[in-house]
């Protein structure tokens, strides 16, 4: 099997969309529960790690990041600003029509040549568009990603596994 990105990129699309669901059942149940959604974005799992509103700035991050690295276009500046959940919806939203406007010939192109990022706010790394995206970009979107449910999930919010999944058997 070949990797294309635009294969690539719709599982990206897919969980960004899943996000976005998540984040509506998570505003309802809230309400329901006279919870102030404000309070789960500096929710974390773990006291060393990223609050929820990290989470999902960075899934959108790496998303766009690939496209824009990979694809050799663009990348554009997201400032992480978002304090509500409407304010990560349309964080979310930016993401999905920069994914789906990629240029699926310069992205496929960009899989053989070199990739270079930043690592640290020092150092910068070179590998080849596919290893970049498929033993960094995803792995890295695909944990903020399920971090951000998961920090949901252990403020008691009634998602699952089909939530997150969302789409997946939509063929």
């Amino acid at each position: 099997m070949t990797l294309t990105t635009r294969a690539v990129l719709s599982g990206v699309t897919q969980t960004l969309k899943a996000l976005d669901a998540i984040l509506d059942k998570t505003l309802v149940q809230a309400a329901e529960r006279k919870i102030d959604p404000a309070v789960l974005l500096s929710s974390r799992l773990a006291p060393d790690m990223l609050p929820f509103t990290r989470q999902i700035q960075l899934a959108c991050d790496f998303a766009k990041n690939l496209v824009a690295r990979v694809g050799g276009g663009e990348n554009p500046k997201f400032p992480d600003e978002e304090k509500t959940v409407e304010e990560l919806k349309a964080r979310i939203a930016k993401v999905l029509a920069f994914v789906a406007a990629a240029d699926d010939a310069a992205l496929d192109a960009g899989l053989a040549k070199d990739v270079t990022f930043p690592r640290g706010p020092s150092a910068t790394v070179t590998m080849k568009g596919e290893a970049y995206v498929t033993r960094f970009a995803l792995p890295n979107f695909y944990f903020h990603a399920a971090t951000a449910y998961n920090i949901l999930r252990e403020n008691g919010f009634h998602i699952g596994k089909q939530d997150f999944l969302l789409g997946a058997l939509d063929a």
